[in-house]
């Protein structure tokens, strides 16, 4: 709390004196998040959790990409920001229902075009071979042990990269959980994008599989997203690379939760969220169409 308040008074310098205490706000599972008045208005405050650039995240990347996001329309305007903390507008909504997103994904597969196109460019990368590679070497320094799921991940994530590599970077948001998906309360079916900090450039292929796989996409929303975001349609290919950026997807969401478990402080189940993501993988990864895919698909 003695931070926390260092940190308010400072951004009070800047954005206007503080009206009231911050209010902690549920559901970050990075870092500590908290409702704020600074000269009227209200904001959303966000203190990095222990050691976040293990994670392969990039403070200058986020600050980067959260303020293009703003500029098209897409994000809350980002109001302040250091190494110790960042603040945006607060959105009066909330996370889109996920039954609305999967029926009607056009506006978040728009939101991603726009800025997949914008021609942004990071200084960071957001690759997941690479990053369970980075993994698993920070938890062997620390004496953890890898399990026979996280290998399976590796290896899968190794397949899918070779199906699909990384040959074109764009700017990409990398983290699409519900909780980062909001629609204000005016407008309920048009998605606002949240918490950029793992933002890098990587493969746009990644998002779409990574907002598939965390919102619960089936193969019809799939199509719905892939049409909207190319806008001539679905085929096989895409098809195809978009089952394989969901395997991805939980490979780097399996990894997260080891690390996590290994460096962060705050209380969750990160073993369980680990388990759950490689449970999933797993599954995928059985689906008699697995080979198909990684021949045949296309960015």
């Amino acid at each position: 709390m003695a931070e926390l308040s260092t940190i308010v008074e400072r951004v009070a310098r800047r954005l206007g004196p503080l009206d009231g205490e911050p209010v902690p706000l549920a559901g970050g599972i990075t870092n500590h998040n908290f409702r704020v008045r600074f000269g009227g208005r209200d904001t959303v405050l966000r203190l990095p959790g222990k050691e976040t650039a293990l994670l392969g995240i990039s403070r200058d990347a986020e600050r980067l990409a959260a303020e293009r996001a703003a500029e098209l329309g897409i994000a809350p305007a980002l109001l302040d920001a250091g190494e110790d903390h960042l603040v945006c507008e607060l959105i009066e909504g909330g996370p889109i229902d996920g039954a609305r997103l999967r029926a009607r994904p056009q506006s978040a597969a728009r939101a991603l075009r726009a800025f997949h196109d914008c021609g942004l460019q990071l200084p960071a990368r957001f690759w997941v071979p690479d990053l369970l590679d980075r993994y698993a070497e920070i938890v062997a320094e620390r004496g953890g042990h890898l399990s026979a799921a996280y290998a399976q991940a590796r290896s899968l994530a190794r397949r899918v990269a070779d199906a699909l590599p990384l040959s074109d970077p764009v700017a990409c948001h990398d983290d699409l959980l519900p909780g980062n998906i909001l629609a204000r309360d005016r407008e309920p079916d048009r998605a606002v994008l949240v918490d950029w900090e793992y933002a890098g450039m990587g493969h746009r292929m990644f998002d779409l599989g990574n907002l598939a796989v965390n919102n619960e996409f089936d193969e019809a929303a799939e199509d719905r997203l892939l049409g909207a975001y190319f806008e001539d349609g679905p085929d096989d290919g895409r098809r195809a690379a978009l089952k394989l950026m969901r395997i991805m997807s939980d490979a780097r969401e399996g990894a997260w939760g080891v690390i996590q478990g290994a460096v962060s402080e705050l209380e969750f189940d990160f073993d369980g969220y680990a388990s759950k993501h490689f449970a999933r993988l797993t599954k995928a990864a059985q689906d008699p169409r697995l080979e198909e895919w990684l021949h045949g698909a296309t960015a």
